[in-house]
């Protein structure tokens, strides 16, 4: 078969390029080797459906039986993420330029595949293909890994039944949302930090706070610690961890491996299409996301770097202006991105924290206040959860708001504003003189902003 645009991969990026421009008459074909992922990650095993049981989590009462409670919130999660995956399967099937393949790819030659779904066989040729297949959780060398009680973030969504004790090893963002998500559905929780503390890459008051929040909830935080040994047992694994000079066994019935992802690029036979990667197997590619390959680009996690389901659809944005729109947008184009990591309360960041500012060179203003201390604040109070911390840098000689750390409910939405703001050149006391709605996490605005104070570390 040949097409105008061949994508590897059923993600954010790839779907909304195969659909814009599928609508427009072009020959598409979407290769996916899941039928299970129509969608891509983000629907079907990350976003959607972990944040689906992060809220029924945080719904559970103490008196709730746990295992009753975490069954519903499971068949929930699976209702919830049918029904986008069988959306996104009509967006593109129909389309009547647009072909869709089950199968796994491997490039056989420069823009050209081999696509193998059971005893079948098809090659399938384009002017432009799009290497779209997102990343996929490491491994560690770990003896007793195979364990049936060792999960990744994908297989422990479905664990049953739930584990009256978990051992989560590795502290980043993925760690910490199924830390703070079992917590809630009623699992002791262990997480296994090789660092000396939490989030190291942010400053030691927003770490202190999520570290304090964490261990309210009940979840163990065990620091410069690494896990040794996985030893399988009739009732639980025992996981051996060393924490300084000294080994410590933990036993539970669930174990998540939580040591990040890598691009999923095994398999692809990328060098017999002349694109390059790098190190840890990510595509490299220039700022309009080109490959080392004329006519292949590549889209989303697999190309390295955050990885962000909104990164993945500006991808998407970055590449049409390639193929449609005189090529002028490109990723440096990107500034003051947000993330949010969905603990309870989520803890959303953008931008720069003090510290790095000052390693920069800048003069700086800094305020930092706890939620529960916010007068002007009080949908938190309102909604049950005054914990948390909200602090912003702002560039003392031009009033440009440099970073924020907001830690409280509903952060995610308001970081949303702080990076449009930063992005529009919006200042700090605009911001602080701006008229919010009542009662709204985003008034934390009028009052933290009217704190700013010089600040040299």
């Amino acid at each position: 078969m040949d097409f105008d645009l061949l994508v590897i991969g059923w993600g954010k990026g790839g779907k909304t390029l195969a659909a814009a421009l599928g609508g427009t008459g072009t020959r598409v074909g979407m290769v996916e080797q899941f039928d299970t992922m129509h969608g891509g990650t983000c629907i079907n095993i990350g976003c959607v459906p972990t944040k689906t049981l992060v809220h029924d989590a945080e719904q559970r009462r103490e008196d709730d039986d746990a295992q009753q409670f975490w069954s519903r919130a499971v068949s929930r999660r699976d209702t919830v993420v049918g029904k986008m995956r069988e959306v996104n399967h009509h967006m593109l099937a129909e389309l009547d330029a647009v072909t869709l393949i089950d199968g796994r790819a491997r490039f056989t030659a420069e823009r050209t595949v081999e696509v193998t779904g059971g005893d079948d066989l098809l090659t399938a040729s384009a002017d432009v293909v799009i290497v779209n297949t997102g990343a996929t959780p490491t491994r560690p060398d770990l003896p007793g890994i195979d364990s049936p009680r060792v999960h990744d973030s994908t297989s422990l969504q479905h664990v049953d039944p739930l584990p009256e004790r978990l051992v989560v090893i590795g502290a980043g963002p993925i760690g910490l949302e199924f830390a703070s998500m079992f917590a809630g559905f009623g699992s002791d929780v262990t997480v296994v930090n090789r660092r000396e503390r939490l989030l190291p890459a942010e400053d030691e008051d927003v770490a202190a706070e999520v570290a304090e929040v964490l261990e309210d909830a009940g979840i163990h935080l065990l620091h410069e610690s690494s896990a040794v040994r996985i030893e399988d047992g009739a009732e639980a694994a025992a996981v051996v961890v060393r924490v300084g000079s000294e080994e410590r066994t933990l036993e539970a019935e669930a174990v998540l491996l939580a040591t990040g992802r890598r691009p999923a690029t095994a398999g692809l036979g990328l060098d017999t299409a002349g694109v390059d990667t790098d190190g840890r197997g990510a595509v490299v590619v220039d700022e309009h996301l080109r490959t080392s390959a004329h006519g292949v680009y590549a889209m989303g996690d697999v190309h390295g770097g955050a990885q962000q389901t909104y990164l993945s659809l500006d991808d998407n944005r970055v590449v049409l202006s390639q193929l449609q729109g005189g090529g002028r947008r490109t990723t440096t184009d990107r500034v003051a991105v947000p993330a949010t990591t969905f603990l309870t309360p989520p803890l959303a960041t953008v931008g720069l924290t003090a510290d790095e500012a000052l390693a920069e060179g800048r003069t700086i203003l800094v305020a930092s206040q706890k939620v529960a201390t916010i007068k002007a604040m009080p949908r938190p109070k309102a909604l049950g959860d005054p914990r948390g911390i909200v602090k912003y840098v702002v560039d003392a000689e031009t009033d440009e708001i440099l970073g924020a750390r907001l830690f409280h409910v509903e952060a995610q939405e308001v970081i949303n504003l702080v990076a449009l703001a930063m992005r529009t050149g919006t200042t700090a006391t605009q911001l602080r003189d701006g008229i919010w709605t009542h009662p709204s996490s985003t008034e934390a605005l009028n009052e933290t902003l009217g704190k700013l104070a010089p600040y040299e570390g």
